[in-house]
């Protein structure tokens, strides 16, 4: 029994480290913020390499993605799994963690990939918006009218080992996307509003799911809320909605 615990442990000291870079829209600056944030551990001493990065909407990713070896192509459309496996840096970088992959990948989706380089002891930075949340789907796509989000189950978000929210004033962001051809340019200063709420709360519920018995506050910060409702597929949003709450 004690080689059993023994082993365990080592197997999770040994467990790569997923870190989320995390918004409430596009062009606020994930995949910027990544990529300084992976500066400074290469120069630390770390192995850094980029895996599947976007490239197209920014200069500024373009010149910052230069320091780092690449694996696989050069575009965030792919993720060459068997040679960041075969290569092992310290640190991969991969952007848009709930993408799908194309077919005769081996997995469906990237974030499994992303928990096959972790099982490995691979690091891994990567980003993603607050409407790839599953829980959050339905409630973001009312705000935005676009129900195209990728979606990761929300366990993926809540054992991350860390999540840093990339933030800035909606009107700031709608300066940005006045001057991009995403969806998201035609969201307005309200519902860009809306959204940072949603990833305001979304951060705030993951930090109460990771606190322990013992470390819960004292304060009464948080809301409390009752629901009954039957099994009804009709309920199936309001069900979603609720477990997240619970």
């Amino acid at each position: 029994m004690k080689k059993q615990e023994e082993a365990s442990r080592i197997e999770k000291d040994q467990k790569g480290q997923l870190k989320i870079f995390f918004s409430y829209a596009e062009s606020i600056g994930k995949t910027a913020a990544m990529l300084k944030a992976a500066q400074g551990q290469q120069a630390q001493g770390l192995n850094v390499a980029g895996g599947c990065i976007g490239t197209r909407a920014s200069q500024d990713v373009v010149l910052l993605l230069r320091g780092f070896d690449r694996i696989g192509p050069a575009d965030k459309d792919g993720l060459d799994l068997d040679q960041a496996l075969k290569k092992r840096p310290d640190l991969l970088l991969i952007d848009e963690l709930a993408c799908s992959n194309g077919q005769g990948s081996r997995h469906r989706k990237r974030y499994q990939d992303i928990d096959e380089l972790l099982k490995s002891g691979i690091d891994v930075y990567t980003t993603v918006n607050v409407g790839n949340i599953e829980s959050l789907h339905d409630t973001v796509a009312d705000i935005t009218g676009i129900r195209t989000w990728e979606r990761i189950p929300d366990f993926v978000f809540d054992q991350a080992d860390q999540v840093e929210l990339i933030d800035i004033e909606p009107l700031e962001l709608l300066k940005r996307l006045r001057e991009s051809d995403t969806a998201d340019s035609l969201l307005t200063a309200q519902q860009l509003t809306a959204l940072r709420e949603v990833a305001l709360r979304r951060c705030a519920d993951r930090v109460k799911r990771l606190a322990g018995p013992g470390q819960k506050s004292s304060f009464h910060t948080d809301e409390h809320i009752l629901v009954c409702l039957s099994s009804a597929p009709s309920n199936a949003r309001i069900i979603r909605t609720a477990a997240r709450m619970a």
